[in-house]
């Protein structure tokens, strides 16, 4: 089955979406637009979770916000009950936090990397498969909310 990625931007990081939409179909996957239509002022949160709820309905499936600088963005998104919304800068960070934290969207800044750097992101978030084992413990803490040092077992 083909990988789906989500993608929702705010009116900051809407210059560079359709770049990120022919990224993600030139490596194979597909990519759904959930908004918005323009660069007209926009509130970042009402994308992150339209984005965030996208992803946790179709299971397997990415997501991707940009905002700005992707801060806000991103902890919207990680409001959403079984989002992990990783804000990224490079290549490393994008394939760490699939391979450690089993992330499921890639967040970043327009304003913050360039076009290079954002495709190298793209494919490592999208090629990077969750490692598991230790990591599996650290992210079932993250999602059930248990306190630091829990035992799950």
């Amino acid at each position: 089955m083909k990988k789906r990625f989500y993608i929702a931007t705010d009116h900051a990081g809407f210059a560079v979406k359709a770049f990120v939409k022919e990224t993600v179909e030139a490596l194979g996957y597909e990519i759904i637009d959930l908004g918005p239509e323009s660069d007209d002022r926009v509130d970042y949160p009402d994308y992150a979770k339209k984005c965030a709820e996208a992803v946790l309905k179709d299971e397997g499936s990415f997501g991707i916000l940009i905002c700005g600088t992707g801060i806000g963005i991103s902890i919207a998104a990680n409001k959403v009950p079984g989002i992990r919304a990783a804000l990224c800068h490079d290549h490393y960070t994008a394939m760490m936090t699939r391979l450690h934290n089993d992330a499921n969207i890639l967040c970043f800044g327009e304003r913050v990397v360039g076009k290079g750097v954002i495709a190298d992101m793209i494919k490592a978030f999208a090629e990077t498969e969750f490692e598991g084992g230790r990591h599996a413990t650290r992210v079932a803490k993250i999602e059930y909310g248990c306190s630091y040092g829990a035992d799950l077992g």
